[in-house]
C-alpha cells in the first residue's frame, strides 16, 4: 500500500472499523483522528490503532493521503467546509454516510469535486462506538463509492483498491443512483418497520393481548425499528425526495395488493405472492450489509427444571457464547420451543451439530 498518512474525523464504529482493519493490514500507514471525546482519542492510542493521544486541530490532518469522515450527516458537512482551505493537493476526503446526495452538493458548491470520493460501507452492527469497533467488520461486504463528475480516473482506481484491501466489495454507483437504491432496501424497511409498530401499539387492546401474542414474523419485519431514531430522523431529512418518493410507490403497491383482496381476485392474488415469494427466495440472505445477519436456533425443550440452565452450560463449556436465549410462546411459523441467538455463523453452525450430538432436536430457518 503506497499511502503514507490517513486521518479520521470522528472514530466510532464504521470510522474505528475502518482504522482498526488498515492498522491490521498495513502497519507502516500512519493513522490519526480528530474526535469530539478526548476519550475516543485516549483509547484508540492504547489499542495502538492512531499516533496521537490528544486533540489535533484540522490543520494537523490537512496533509493525509486520505480523511474519512465518519461522523453524522450533517457535522460531516460542516468538516468539508473547514476542510476546504487547508488541505494539500493530494489530499481525498471520503465519507461513511448512507445518504451521498447532501455532501456531493456541498463538495460541488466548496468546489471540492476533484478531492472528494463519497462513500458508503454496506456494514454496521447495533452496537456503536470505538469500543465495538472491529478489524473484520468490513470483510466481504460491500463499499458503495459516489465519485463525482471530476474525480480523477486515477484516484477512483486508487480508492477502489484500498476498498479491496480493507476486505470488503467495492461497487461504484452514481450519487442518485445510490440514494434511491438504499431508500428502497434500507431507508423504506424502516420507515415500514416503525410504521407497523406504532399502529399494533395503537390499536392493541388494554391487556396488550398483541404485544403478548407477537409471533416471528412480527418480530423479525420490526427488528430494525430499535434503531437509532435520531440517526433515522437524519436520513429521512437528508434523502427526503428519495424516501418520499419510496413511500409512495410502496403506497401503490398496497393500494394494487388491497384492490385484489377487496375483489375476492384469488388469481391475482396468488400470482403477486408468488412473484414477490420467487424475488425473495432469489436474494442472497446472508450477504453482509447495513442490517447485520441474525444467526439463531431454534430447539425443543423439554420442561423441566434446569431444562435451559443445562443446555446453556453445554454451549458455555464448549466456548459457545450465548447472544440471547427465549421461550417462544408463539410458534406460529417456528418450529421449536427454545429460540437461541449467537455472535455469529460460525458459533451458530458449532451450536447446532454440538446440541444435535447431545441428543436435541434443532431447526433452522
Amino acid at each position: 500500500m503506497d499511502i503514507k498518512k490517513i486521518s479520521f474525523i470522528g472514530l466510532g464504529l464504521i470510522g474505528g472499523s475502518i482504522a482498526k482493519t488498515i492498522r491490521r493490514i498495513a502497519p507502516q500507514v500512519e493513522l490519526y483522528a480528530v474526535s469530539g471525546h478526548l476519550s475516543t482519542i485516549e483509547a484508540a492510542y492504547k489499542a495502538g490503532v492512531i499516533k496521537n493521544n490528544q486533540m489535533l486541530s484540522l490543520d494537523e490532518i490537512s496533509d493525509s493521503d486520505y480523511i474519512f469522515l465518519c461522523t453524522p450527516v450533517q457535522q460531516n458537512l460542516l468538516y468539508l467546509k473547514q476542510l476546504k482551505s487547508c488541505i494539500a493537493p493530494y489530499t481525498v476526503i471520503t465519507d461513511v454516510g448512507s445518504v451521498k446526495g447532501d455532501i456531493h452538493c456541498a463538495a460541488a458548491k466548496l468546489g471540492l469535486e476533484e478531492h472528494f470520493i463519497g462513500g458508503h460501507p454496506m456494514a454496521g452492527s447495533e452496537k456503536t462506538g470505538f469500543q465495538a469497533a472491529t478489524p473484520y467488520l468490513l470483510e466481504n461486504a460491500y463499499y458503495i463509492i459516489t465519485p463525482t463528475s471530476k474525480t480523477p480516473a486515477e484516484q477512483i482506481s486508487r480508492f477502489r483498491s484500498l476498498v479491496c484491501a480493507l476486505g470488503a466489495i467495492p461497487l461504484v454507483l452514481a450519487p442518485d443512483e445510490h440514494d434511491f437504491a438504499t431508500a428502497a432496501i434500507s431507508h423504506l424497511p424502516h420507515m415500514l418497520a416503525y410504521s407497523l409498530v406504532n399502529l399494533v401499539k395503537e390499536i392493541d387492546s388494554p391487556q396488550e393481548t398483541m404485544k403478548t401474542i407477537a409471533a416471528g414474523g412480527f418480530r423479525d419485519m420490526t427488528r430494525i425499528a430499535a434503531s437509532s431514531p435520531v440517526m433515522w430522523q437524519e436520513i429521512c431529512l437528508s434523502n427526503q425526495t428519495q424516501v418520499l418518493h419510496l413511500i409512495s410507490l410502496y403506497m401503490q403497491q398496497l393500494q394494487k395488493l388491497r384492490s385484489y383482496i377487496e375483489a375476492k381476485d384469488t388469481t391475482s392474488m396468488t400470482g403477486y405472492f408468488a412473484g414477490a415469494k420467487d424475488y425473495r427466495d432469489s436474494l442472497t440472505i446472508r450477504k453482509p450489509g447495513s442490517i447485520q445477519p441474525v444467526y439463531e436456533l431454534y430447539c425443543d425443550l423439554i420442561d423441566e427444571v434446569g431444562g435451559i440452565a443445562t443446555l446453556a452450560t453445554l454451549l458455555a463449556s464448549n466456548g459457545i457464547n450465548i447472544k440471547n436465549i427465549g421461550i417462544v410462546h408463539n410458534r406460529e411459523f417456528e418450529d421449536g420451543v427454545l429460540h437461541i441467538e449467537l455472535y455469529d455463523e460460525a458459533s451458530r453452525d458449532t451450536a447446532g451439530t454440538l446440541l444435535k450430538k447431545h441428543h436435541y432436536t434443532v431447526y433452522r430457518r
